[in-house]
């Protein structure tokens, strides 16, 4: 069984029910870690976006035609003092952990966009030692405030 990675940018052409089935597994793959449908949904409109500003990728692993990882990537149109680009969300189906896959969708992630990628990761997500592994560093703590 091999896996395959597929990339999606606002050039691609792609069927709607490959972004409805990328957005399902994500969903239900992030688990705790996750947000609901309809802000997946926009990180990866955003992705797929040709307005200016806008843009990025979508990666999925596929084996034997069924998803088994995806990661959604949102271009931040700066550069420098702010990354390229941020890595919104990768999952890898809960059956399917310690394979190798997420490992093997982030390098073509990382060796696909142009740029540094940053991503935030919640300290107690396994996701994070996948993270250390291939070069990532917290440099800051993030803080946020809500209006």
């Amino acid at each position: 069984m091999s896996i395959s990675i597929k990339k999606l940018t606002p050039e691609s052409t792609f069927d709607n029910t490959l972004l409805e089935e990328i957005n399902e597994f994500l969903f239900k793959h992030l688990e705790q870690y996750g947000d609901p449908k309809a802000d997946i949904k926009k990180a990866m409109e955003y992705s797929l976006s040709k307005e200016a500003g806008k843009g990025g990728y979508i990666f999925y692993a596929i084996e034997e035609e069924k998803i088994v990882g995806a990661t959604v990537i949102n271009e931040t149109g700066m550069t420098d003092y702010i990354p390229e680009n941020i890595l919104v969300y990768i999952a890898v189906d809960g059956s399917q952990r310690g394979k190798g896959i997420g490992q093997k969708i982030m390098t073509e992630a990382m060796n696909s966009v142009k740029g540094s990628v940053a991503l935030h990761v919640e300290p107690n997500n396994p996701a994070k030692k996948l993270y250390e592994r291939l070069g990532f560093e917290n440099k800051y703590l993030e803080m946020r405030w809500k209006k």
